[in-house]
């Protein structure tokens, strides 16, 4: 009987915790991130794209400088909108008094991780090859089914952007001469949005 009281308890605990984590996430992050998107999508256009045939499902060799400039603006785009997100989440999460790295946390992380690791070295290995056209459907895909992995612990919201970014991954494939149009709506225009959404829903 005080075993299953105690489950009874870790149980509630979790459900709360789960809860909480939900009103955690700030929307300020999806707009930050979405903007950052927007601008890295307009950075490759301008200084690697322009003029380039690259949006077929033909190989494109692209010049050393061509592939270094790309890999920088990738890589910042990332590491600012990552910042961004875990500067604004956890700012929300000190507002509300809750704790940064708990076991929801680790879940989260994890689960997230797994996809986006899987997708990031399948779009390097098309990259090095030049397959360019390929690679803004694959990050579309597995940034979309990392969300929808890890929703199961955050808001019902996620699972919808996961789907929605899988359904562009997808489109992308079909309409490959429009790729980095629908990357720019997948990564920018609709984490703006989401986070409008999640900033006026939830008030965070």
């Amino acid at each position: 009987m005080k075993k299953k009281y105690i489950e009874d308890l870790k149980e509630i605990k979790d459900i709360m915790n789960r809860s909480s984590r939900f009103i955690s996430l700030s929307g300020l992050s999806g707009i930050s991130a979405g903007i950052t998107a927007l601008i890295g999508a307009y950075m490759a256009h301008k200084f690697i794209f322009a003029g380039n045939d690259y949006l077929i499902f033909g190989s494109l060799i692209l010049t050393p400088e061509q592939f270094s400039k790309l890999l920088i603006i990738a890589c910042a785009t990332i590491v600012v909108s990552i910042s961004l997100v875990i500067f604004l989440t956890t700012q929300e999460i000190k507002k509300k008094k809750q704790k940064i790295w708990d076991q929801q946390t680790k879940r989260i992380l994890l689960n997230l991780s797994i996809p986006l690791l899987a997708g990031g070295i399948i779009s390097m290995m098309f990259l090095v090859r030049g397959y360019v056209g390929i690679v803004l459907p694959m990050t579309l895909i597995f940034y979309g089914m990392a969300l929808v992995n890890v929703s199961k612990y955050t808001l019902n919201e996620i699972r919808s952007l996961g789907l929605i970014e899988i359904l562009l991954g997808l489109l992308s494939l079909q309409l490959v001469g429009y790729g980095l149009i629908i990357w720019s709506i997948g990564f920018g225009v609709l984490h703006i949005v989401y986070g409008f959404i999640i900033k006026m829903k939830y008030k965070s």
